[in-house]
């Protein structure tokens, strides 16, 4: 592990439920009755802008019921510590790791906290007096939406996370399903590009096989004792 400098993190929705965020892939593949295609999609925002915006209003009242765990705080722990490069890649939209400490971090599916102007790209802190239909204070083109990629959008910063990935030595992947593109392929890529690569999870996912190893259990537990080992043998 001595070898290792070059890092890349991908957490995913696993390592939020910790701390009680509730995650978007349930049973049924439902949130609160609502499905997927009614508040998470370009058409969704269109047809019923007022539902969609009260879904995430509701999600970003919630973050502030809950606070990083130990994973979160783990992962802040070797951001700071870590002489190399390391990039924390979330699928998640909340704050957790912000909160935490983390800073070289980089949100692929955008941010509870952010409202987006799909004219001109501008963002600014999202807050409960952005009703919808606020137009962009910086363009006046367009209504600002959550800022969110919607089930149909290409994640954010793929180019960066590909040019990461190329130069990783270690990929580890923590709380996610490996059933999510694009973002269950990191792992091949990394592989493919010679990086070692760790599954840390509370269950076998999808991707598990595409894995050098996989530990399982509670990311609370295996991420500190993970970050741990990394920094003494650095």
């Amino acid at each position: 592990m001595s070898s290792i400098r070059n890092i890349v993190v991908l957490t995913g929705a696993g390592v939020s439920a910790e701390s009680g965020i509730a995650t978007f892939r349930g049973p049924g593949g439902l949130w609160e009755g609502h499905r997927f295609e009614d508040v998470c999609t370009p058409q969704a925002l269109t047809a019923d802008p007022v539902l969609v915006h009260r879904f995430y209003d509701l999600r970003r009242a919630a973050l502030g019921e809950v606070e990083p765990n130990a994973a979160h705080l783990a992962l802040a722990r070797l951001d700071r510590a870590w002489p190399g490069e390391l990039l924390i890649v979330t699928q998640n939209v909340d704050d957790l790791h912000e909160r935490a400490g983390a800073r070289r971090l980089l949100h692929m599916h955008g941010e509870l906290t952010s409202a987006l102007c799909a004219a001109c790209g501008v963002r600014r802190a999202w807050h409960a007096a952005l009703p919808p239909g606020t137009q962009c204070d910086a363009c006046g083109a367009a209504a600002l939406r959550p800022d969110i990629v919607f089930f149909g959008e290409m994640p954010y910063a793929m180019e960066r996370i590909e040019a990461t990935l190329a130069e990783a030595d270690l990929f580890v992947s923590i709380g996610t399903s490996g059933a999510v593109y694009p973002a269950a392929g990191f792992v091949q890529l990394a592989g493919a590009y010679g990086a070692d690569t760790l599954e840390l999870n509370l269950e076998r996912s999808a991707g598990s096989g595409f894995f050098a190893e996989t530990r399982l259990g509670p990311a609370g537990e295996l991420v500190p004792d993970w970050v741990e080992a990394v920094l003494a043998d650095r």
